[in-house]
């Protein structure tokens, strides 16, 4: 028989583990496009893929045949809208403001991409500080779904829109739009 404080403490561990934070909300992908100034240099190949009845991932392919330099620059806005409609789009506060490519990676690279498609690709991880060059390489994210470690742990519904651009010898980049839902625990 168990005991009226036995079944306190696991009604109390319950809830305490029920009020964990994280992020509240699910995404679906809904379409990934990329362009690139020069393909002999990096060639970029995206996608969305289907896994299930109702689970999406994204899957990108990156031929990156050039040397990255101190002007190599990356940045990457969001924008948010309710409707989906082009028009729509807002600007929000978690935009990459436009950095050099050595900094990115040492920040945001490391502290969320990473943590969201190491696992789904063969990116470059590293220890502390990143000590260039970057190396050249077909580098692959196959079905990523990423977890959302290190991005905002609340969203408002809608539609996202990440633009992420890389500038320098090479222009190139990608627009993942995204459905955002909340989560259903």
């Amino acid at each position: 028989m168990i005991s009226r404080c036995s079944l306190l403490f696991l009604f109390a561990t319950l809830l305490i583990d029920g009020c964990k934070a994280g992020r509240n909300w699910d995404y679906e992908p809904l379409s990934l496009t990329s362009y690139s100034s020069d393909e002999d240099l990096l060639k970029i190949v995206t996608k969305v893929d289907r896994l299930g009845r109702s689970q999406y991932a994204f899957s990108m392919t990156l031929d990156w045949n050039y040397d990255v330099d101190k002007d190599t620059m990356v940045e990457a806005d969001v924008y948010h809208c309710s409707s989906g409609a082009e028009d729509d789009y807002k600007m929000m506060p978690w935009s990459i403001p436009k950095q050099p490519f050595f900094e990115y990676l040492n920040a945001f690279y490391k502290d969320a991409f990473i943590k969201n498609v190491g696992h789904c690709s063969n990116m470059l991880q590293f220890e502390g500080d990143f000590v260039p060059p970057w190396p050249r390489n077909v580098y692959k994210l196959d079905k990523c779904v990423a977890s959302g470690e290190g991005l905002p742990e609340i969203a408002p519904e809608g539609f996202y829109k990440l633009d992420y651009k890389m500038s320098g010898q090479v222009d190139w980049g990608f627009t993942l739009i995204v459905k955002v839902s909340n989560k259903v625990i």
